[in-house]
């Protein structure tokens, strides 16, 4: 395990920065970044179908965070906790303040999809239709695909005193059926539940039709038009829809953990029977009905959200996957291949002749799978070592060459993380195959999570032994490398492999490293050395000396960070931020942080990598970095941050990524001093510059 050694000390202040109004309360600000998700489904200027996707992401993002965030603010109510986060709420209050927030952002997502994506798609021949607005010889047609394919699948419930209510899995969809039957005393009530088997389709293919159309029913729908058949000699009086989330976080305790893999699968088998924290019905629903639910459940009103039209809009990918309709996506592209790296067949060769910086989605992940199939076919590789945090599934051919390397007889070591939230159960699928193949895998630490990314090969050279790496700032998963902005870094400096080495040494023996010559490694130096260079930077503007600190992150939560960040916006030094979610930094406080602007881009990719870049009175210092500004991040994961050496790199990070991020005038987001964003747009006069679409016209221009 890495030892984590004391706090960095923070600087003294006079101005008391630990008031709550400094700070923003971070499930706000998460529901803020989803909301800008939403925004681009609202935007015209996108693709009908991506802005479709974003809708989906929008339900997804959602979902994770009730059965993440929302259930840990419930723990804390249960455990009757009364500690105010840093911005002064209890937990029953931010539980309040995210139920009345989502109110006003559900409805507004529901009308997008019923009133401007579903009558667009329509237009284009995908249809979403009612059974009941079918013809008879349709509805006919369908009613032998409910009886083959659907009628087997489903088992009615009854709830009564004779039949406890039943447990409803999470996020699963669920028809609540109001039945009655006729008996002598007259007319008697019943409650009976319907589970939408999430084994079949969501969507439902409808034969027939124009030419060219497509035609679908809701699952749901087509199930409660044949309740009847479900409950003969009742009446089926009506049905509504609702859905459950459930509590789906990993709860380890650290001295229950001696086997983590079986106690990985042991709480996996768990998370379905997770406390419940959210519960959705259609509107429409009964009163009485919906209090059952929440009183079955032990919900509260605060916890029940009334929803009108689809649910679950995860399930949304299905539509958007539909093969055909090119025109209402965006346009595919083609990631470039740097010049260097075209044609060349010895790519530790071209690492020898100077370090190799790739930008994803624009420049190809290829280079990275090449790495590492050469290193595993290589006879003059003797080890390699490698961190996977998620890759891409059961065909993921970076676990193959890692598993071609071990049949090879190379000594190879895994650390896997079995605790990468909800991709627990592919990394213990991956672990026990790299295990049978001879591999040497770690399965983490219970109380740290593995979150480096960092592939070490050690290579006999024709002139001695030599270490060869990559390091990144995502994840060894070659679909979200075309998805999602990330860093690559291929090196074989001296310096970065006798420390990432080390690194290794600590993550698979007992290796106990207290400093590193040069990485930032979590949680021993990274917090540390991080506070010292914005104090650094704070130093340098009070002498007067060039002083500035910019940075690309997923999230900034960390107090401590935030207070240094505050302090050296005090002594004058100019801070710009790129902060894709959670963001609990206020700027613009005058005496504060009037010399920090914070901006958030959302757009056709996920914003994904991590960038630290530090003026240093002109001796510019950048790192890239797989660790956020967050706690978890700095203190409670295993994280790196490599120094980009190369001066020409480095500048590039800085003056040239950077720059164009923070010009974007199109995606971009400003974060105001009460919490809320504006969007930003070009001035009278000015160019519109969207900065993916800059990075993506170079790298094709390039290629």
């Amino acid at each position: 395990m890495i030892t984590q050694p004391q706090p960095a000390q923070a600087t003294v202040s006079v101005v008391a920065l630990d008031d709550p109004s400094l700070y923003i309360s971070r499930e706000l600000s998460w529901l803020e970044f989803n909301d800008r998700v939403l925004e681009e489904g609202l935007d015209p200027r996108n693709p009908l179908i991506e802005r479709l996707k974003f809708v989906a992401i929008f339900g997804t993002n959602l979902d994770e965070f009730f059965m993440i965030r929302v259930a840990a603010i419930k723990q804390q109510i249960e455990a009757q906790v009364v500690r105010r986060s840093e911005d002064g709420r209890t937990p029953t209050e931010h539980l309040a303040a995210i139920s009345e927030r989502l109110r006003k952002s559900l409805p507004l997502q529901m009308q997008l999809l019923n009133d401007d994506l579903l009558p667009a798609l329509q237009r284009e021949g995908i249809r979403l239709l009612r059974v009941a607005e079918l013809d008879d010889e349709t509805q006919t047609a369908l009613e032998r695909t409910f009886d083959d394919n659907v009628f087997p699948v489903l088992t009615p419930l009854a709830v009564d005193s004779g039949h406890p209510f039943p447990y409803i899995s999470n996020l699963s969809l669920s028809l609540a059926v109001e039945l009655e039957e006729a008996t002598r005393e007259g007319i008697e009530l019943h409650f009976a539940r319907v589970k939408i088997p999430p084994t079949l389709p969501r969507f439902v293919p409808v034969e027939g039709g124009p030419p060219g159309e497509r035609r679908f029913v809701l699952l749901e729908d087509l199930i409660a038009h044949h309740l009847d058949g479900l409950f003969p000699g009742m009446h089926v009086r009506d049905s509504y829809l609702f859905r459950v989330t459930r509590d789906a976080d990993l709860d380890l305790q650290e001295d229950e953990a001696d086997d983590l893999l079986r106690a990985i699968e042991s709480e996996l088998r768990r998370r379905r029977f997770g406390e419940p924290v959210r519960l959705e019905v259609e509107r429409g629903m009964p009163e009485y009905m919906r209090d059952f639910l929440c009183n079955s459940l032990d919900l509260e009103p605060v916890d029940c959200y009334e929803i009108e039209g689809l649910m679950a809009l995860s399930d949304l990918w299905q539509m958007a996957n539909l093969p055909g309709y090119e025109p209402l996506r965006d346009k595919p592209f083609l990631p470039a291949i740097p010049k260097r790296l075209i044609g060349a067949t010895d790519i530790f060769a071209q690492i020898r002749e100077g370090d190799i910086l790739l930008h994803h989605p624009y420049e190809s992940f290829d280079p990275v799978i090449q790495f590492l199939q050469q290193a595993a076919e290589d006879e003059k590789v003797l080890a390699i070592k490698a961190t996977l945090y998620r890759t891409s599934g059961k065909n993921s051919p970076i676990v193959r060459a890692l598993l071609t390397a071990a049949e090879n007889e190379k000594q190879v070591a895994v650390v896997i993380e079995l605790k990468a939230r909800f991709d627990e159960e592919n990394n213990i699928e991956w672990a026990k195959r790299l295990e049978r193949a001879g591999a040497h895998v770690v399965y983490g630490f219970a109380n740290q999570k593995v979150h480096a990314k960092s592939i070490l090969v050690v290579r006999e050279d024709d002139d001695g032994l030599r270490r060869y790496m990559h390091f990144g700032t995502g994840n060894y998963n070659e679909k979200t490398a075309r998805l999602y902005t990330d860093l690559s870094l291929f090196t074989c400096r001296a310096e970065l492999g006798t420390d990432d080495a080390q690194l290794f040494n600590a993550l698979t023996g007992f290796s106990k490293v207290t400093d590193y010559e040069v990485l930032w490694v979590a949680p021993v130096t990274l917090h540390r050395e991080l506070i010292a260079r914005i104090d650094r930077e704070t130093e340098h503007a009070r002498s007067g000396r060039r002083a500035g600190i910019r940075a690309k992150i997923n999230a900034i939560t960390e107090t401590e960070v935030v207070r240094a960040l505050y302090r050296a916006s005090q002594a004058g030094v100019p801070i710009d931020l790129l902060v894709r979610g959670m963001c609990v930094l206020r700027p613009g406080v005058p005496g504060v942080s009037d010399n920090i602007r914070v901006r958030s881009i959302v757009g056709r990719f996920l914003e994904h990598s991590r960038i630290y870049v530090f003026e240093n009175g002109g001796e510019l210092e950048t790192h890239i970095a797989s660790a956020d500004w967050m706690g978890r991040n700095l203190d409670r994961r295993v994280e790196l941050a490599v120094p980009v050496l190369d001066p020409v790199m480095s500048e590039t990070l800085a003056s040239h990524i950077l720059t164009v991020l923070l010009a974007d005038n199109v995606k971009s987001r400003e974060l105001q001093m009460d919490g809320t964003y504006r969007r930003l747009s070009p001035g009278p006069g000015e160019m519109p510059i969207e900065a993916q679409r800059v990075f993506l016209t170079q790298s094709q221009a390039l290629g």
